[in-house]
């Protein structure tokens, strides 16, 4: 990867750049943007005028995993009509090009060199590590900064490069669910895990450094080569056999749902089943009729949770809501964080032009505050903040009817791995 130019034009712009919104307060009043390939927010803003301040989006909007994309672009398109309505970012409007990669690598790379070919050097994307890995060379090579609002693999983003995110590593949600079984007082844990995913791989290797590190004992470890697996019995057979008490499985909520829960409690393990951030949207994807009391006692960290009291969270929360008519997902929260930490980024460089919002991004002292936290990026480009644990539960929805119901157990913080 190149070493990337600093000027002092630049530099003179992230200095300004102290205290950066992520948020925006009501659900704006431009009107909404398409979720095809061209927003018409843009355009439409009556406050904003001159040429469009254009950003891609790249997001599995089709596929497994459209869940995840849907909640990015809703994100997304939520941010940019509030910004538009409040006068745009350097009084231009912003537009945004949105694109699918189904969930698939190659696909992304298809997508990411659409939007290079149209001139676009701002993107945001994509969701999962794998596809974002697949881009992350090409976008170093054309100089286009990539901002990802989930892709957690350590791999992703590394010091002086385009490559920057919204969520936290799994190095730190590894160690934080160890941290946490450490903290709850589970001294026997199991593992199962995909072995051939760079996202599953990378959480099991960090929770098994950190539970080395907080003398939590690894009693059994199973593993499945593909995340198209759909019988985990034989996996939490073991599990169940081995009496740990609390299992670390990091799938996503397309298995993880209609799979890996109602299968490890018809296998006998009765313990805690904990997940990571693939978890998001897991209660919309359980089998009909499925016996619900499989997902008491199953805890997953996230990037944010919805019952926030804080005054950010429930700004976006109360805006989304009236948008969509649904609680956003914490990938709708993370895709509205990439757009409003866009926009500090060009206002501090004074530019849209893609290398001095690089130069922006990678200022390790601007602080951002954000529905995801309030966070400065490392020198890779990673958020530093923490994470809450949330539990699934049998219980009954807003309309009294049956339903896997979330609430929040805890929140972890960085300082909570010098233990």
């Amino acid at each position: 990867m190149k070493m990337k130019r600093m000027t002092s034009l630049v530099l003179a712009g992230c200095m300004a750049l102290g205290l950066s919104a992520c948020g925006g307060s009501g659900s704006g009043s431009a009107p909404a943007a398409s979720a095809g390939s061209a927003s018409a927010a843009g355009s439409a803003a009556a406050s904003a005028s001159g040429d469009p301040i254009v950003i891609g989006s790249i997001s599995p909007n089709t596929g497994s995993l459209a869940a995840y994309g849907t909640g990015i672009t809703t994100g997304i398109e939520l941010a940019v009509e509030q910004i538009n309505a409040a006068g745009g970012i350097l009084g231009r409007p912003v537009q945004m090009v949105t694109t699918d990669d189904q969930g698939d690598p190659t696909e992304c790379l298809n997508a990411f060199n659409s939007l290079v070919s149209q001139g676009i050097g701002l993107i945001i994307g994509s969701a999962t590590s794998g596809c974002t890995s697949a881009i992350t060379e090409a976008a170093n090579e054309e100089e286009v900064c990539l901002l990802s609002p989930t892709a957690t693999a350590d791999s992703v983003t590394t010091e002086d490069d385009y490559i920057f995110r919204a969520c936290y590593a799994d190095s730190f949600q590894g160690a934080i669910a160890a941290a946490y079984a450490k903290k709850a007082g589970y001294a026997k844990v199991g593992v199962v895990y995909c072995a051939a995913d760079v996202y599953s791989k990378g959480l099991y290797d960090s929770f098994s450094a950190a539970c080395e590190k907080y003398g939590v004992e690894i009693a059994e470890v199973q593993s499945t080569a593909s995340l198209d697996v759909q019988d985990y019995t034989n996996q939490f057979a073991a599990m169940a056999k081995s009496g740990v008490e609390l299992v670390y499985a990091p799938f996503y909520y397309d298995v993880v749902g209609p799979y890996v829960i109602p299968q490890a409690r018809a296998a006998g393990y009765t313990g805690i089943i904990m997940g990571a951030d693939g978890y998001d949207t897991t209660p919309d994807y359980v089998v009909e009729g499925a016996d619900l009391s499989a997902f008491d006692n199953v805890y997953w960290t996230n990037h944010y949770y919805p019952g926030d009291t804080s005054e950010t969270v429930q700004s976006f929360v109360n805006a989304y809501e009236d948008k969509f008519g649904s609680t956003p997902s914490a990938f709708a929260a993370t895709g509205y964080d990439c757009v409003y930490m866009y926009k500090a980024a060009i206002e501090a460089a004074g530019s849209v032009e893609s290398g001095a919002v690089r130069d922006a991004l990678a200022d390790t002292s601007a602080v951002y505050t954000c529905v995801t936290g309030t966070f400065s990026l490392d020198s890779t480009g990673t958020p530093v903040k923490g994470a809450p644990i949330i539990s699934f539960a049998a219980g009954t929805d807003d309309a009294g009817k049956p339903a896997v119901v979330t609430s929040l157990v805890d929140v972890m913080q960085a300082s909570d791995l010098e233990a």
